[in-house]
């Protein structure tokens, strides 16, 4: 690759990664919100690196934006956060081995980490409203609200998910806001009285 091919795709890659991280929350879909000022600093580095070299090199041929555009598509169209497919195929994530606070009154608005952490572990949901938000995964005979649990990104994401009851199951993927009571069962599930579609939220992971 010549020298002007490398400036022009170091100039493309660093502008993606700071359209990525410092002027939207796109980057909140691969990685951990900790992550963007580390994003920001390496894509600000890159174009600081290109420019140089690029104004010195004079025009790029054309082979070096098409090297850059797959890199550049990613702006373009926006890859959604990991779904109902990925659940589904996915490893279900075991229960935090934490202490939990105790719940005040009215409807407590739990992570899904947190209420099948509660669930598995003893009665602490025993007759309480509670508010769950994932996107929904259909199954036979029925259907989930889930979210994916990150640790570092999107590639090392478990499933997070509760079984939902006494309600259609909404588009899947489509996210959702459910409020309901705990279901004694083998595997963490909710009786809804209520089910409300949400926007995906910035930050569509649970953080381990």
């Amino acid at each position: 690759m010549s020298g002007r091919s490398q400036a022009s795709v170091l100039l493309v890659l660093g502008a993606t990664l700071l359209a990525v991280s410092a002027f939207s929350s796109m980057y909140a879909n691969y990685v951990r919100p900790g992550y963007r000022p580390a994003l920001v600093v390496t894509g600000v580095a890159l174009v600081l690196l290109a420019i140089p070299a690029f104004l010195r090199r004079g025009r790029a041929p054309r082979v070096a934006w098409l090297l850059a555009a797959p890199v550049f598509a990613i702006v373009v169209v926006v890859p959604p956060p990991l779904g109902s497919y990925a659940a589904r195929n996915g490893v279900t994530a075991p229960p935090p081995a934490i202490g939990y606070r105790a719940l005040g009154d009215g409807v407590a608005e739990l992570t899904l980490g947190e209420f099948t952490g509660r669930a598995m572990a003893g009665r602490s949901l025993a007759g309480r409203r509670v508010s769950l938000t994932g996107f929904a995964v259909h199954v036979p005979g029925g259907w989930y609200v889930a979210r994916m649990r990150m640790a570092c990104c999107a590639a090392d994401a478990f499933v997070l998910e509760v079984a939902v009851e006494g309600d259609p199951a909404p588009r899947e993927d489509q996210w959702v806001r459910v409020t309901g009571t705990w279901v004694p069962r083998d595997e963490p599930a909710i009786e809804v009285d209520e089910v409300a579609p949400v926007a995906v939220p910035e930050e569509p992971y649970e953080l381990t």
